[in-house]
């Protein structure tokens, strides 16, 4: 709870990770890990080495991470309050929890003094939430020279004992913008309007047909443009997220954003032409801010038996959950991974009043570092 608070106290909005990697870097090399760097992305990483490996070994490993970021921006007050074993900040759970949970098994694995079979990569990712797009996993993965020795990912998001993402929840979200000449409302009427397209556009993309069985839904999310109410704008933008279980389904409403802005665009320039005299034309972009893919673990892997023998050795019972974590990347990628809590109860995410209870946060560890070390001898043996 100490690293918890201290951690929690620190700000860490996306794209804004680097004074809280540099604090979980100095707690890796107090903990006793290995090759303890920040990399090009601003990810913190450290290893429990294999204990028959040489240190240039070429071997597959398991990662185990937990992100570092929150949602809240830059400027954000933060205050920890801790009374009565609970703890009230900004991020307490998502993700000072994790983050918490991942020192405290690296820390027991290095105190107890287990020999590994193959070695433990220890990650605090940058880049989760929001307009991140999974940046810290995704740079591990694409750009690390270590990204084809992950055999299994276990990613640790939150509290909770009893939970498991195993379906990766797709997303793909965007940036619309509509620019135009502008000008005043009543001397230059007839000017097209960027707000009145970007209207009709978003009103056309509300009536797409969303199929219910293949969890697909859309969401504008922010809209903002113009200087005053007696002004033409010149330009308009909106941020518009699509999820779905399914990929195909991410297609066709990307396809239907396209058709709608531009139909719309043409639309109020083909009107326009009526202006005397005509005071220019509407253009658009649309820019992608965010790809999330989907995947979902397969019912026979050997990272879900792994976790179902756990849950019985502990008499628990996991409940499997579709979510959008740092797990969608290995996952798309067919390497086995899931998130799970890191012990312990919550509430009030991502609001200035989240909090965080330590309760059966032992029990929840226990689990993680049996899955862990499960799948360190699964992997040996690939």
């Amino acid at each position: 709870m100490d690293w918890q608070i201290a951690l929690v106290a620190i700000p860490a909005p996306t794209h804004g990770e680097e004074a809280r990697a540099i604090w979980l870097k100095d707690r890796f090399l107090e903990a006793g890990l290995s090759n303890v760097e920040i990399d090009g992305a601003g990810n913190v990483a450290g290893f429990l080495p294999a204990a028959h490996l040489p240190p240039e070994s070429s071997g597959p490993m398991v990662l185990l991470s937990a992100h570092l970021d929150t949602v809240f921006p830059a400027g954000t007050p933060i205050h920890p309050v801790f009374e009565d074993d609970r703890l009230v900040a900004p991020g307490a759970c998502d993700n000072a929890a994790g983050v918490a949970g991942m020192l405290a098994i690296a820390s027991a694995l290095i105190h107890a003094g287990v020999e590994l079979p193959v070695p433990l990569l220890v990650l605090g990712n940058v880049g989760e939430e929001g307009e991140g797009d999974l940046r810290g996993v995704r740079h591990i993965y694409q750009q690390s020279s270590l990204a084809g020795r992950i055999a299994a990912h276990i990613v640790l998001d939150g509290p909770g004992a009893d939970v498991a993402v195993t379906q990766a929840l797709g997303s793909r979200r965007f940036q619309v913008t509509v620019t135009g000449p502008g000008g005043h409302s009543f001397t230059d009427a007839g000017t097209p309007n960027p707000i009145a397209a970007l209207a009709m556009a978003l009103a056309r993309l509300a009536d797409t047909p969303m199929p219910e069985d293949r969890g697909t839904t859309l969401n504008f999310g922010t809209i903002s443009g113009g200087i005053s109410v007696n002004s033409i704008p010149q330009s308009v933008q909106a941020t518009i997220d699509f999820r779905s279980t399914d990929a195909a389904e991410l297609v066709r409403l990307e396809v239907a954003l396209h058709r709608a802005i531009e139909d719309a665009v043409e639309n109020s320039n083909a009107k326009s032409k009526t202006a005397q005299p005509p005071r220019g034309r509407l253009s658009y972009a649309v820019t992608k801010i965010g790809d999330r893919p989907a995947a979902k673990l397969p019912d026979d892997s050997a990272l879900l038996a792994s976790l179902r023998a756990v849950d019985r050795h502990m008499g628990l019972r996991t409940d499997l959950r579709l979510g959008s974590t740092d797990a969608n990347i290995p996952l798309s990628l067919g390497i086995p991974a899931l998130s799970m809590g890191a012990g312990g109860e919550g509430g009030a995410a991502h609001t200035l009043h989240e909090w965080y209870h330590p309760k059966d946060r032992e029990l929840a560890l226990k689990r993680v570092l049996l899955l862990a070390l499960a799948m360190l001898e699964w992997a040996a043996d690939q």
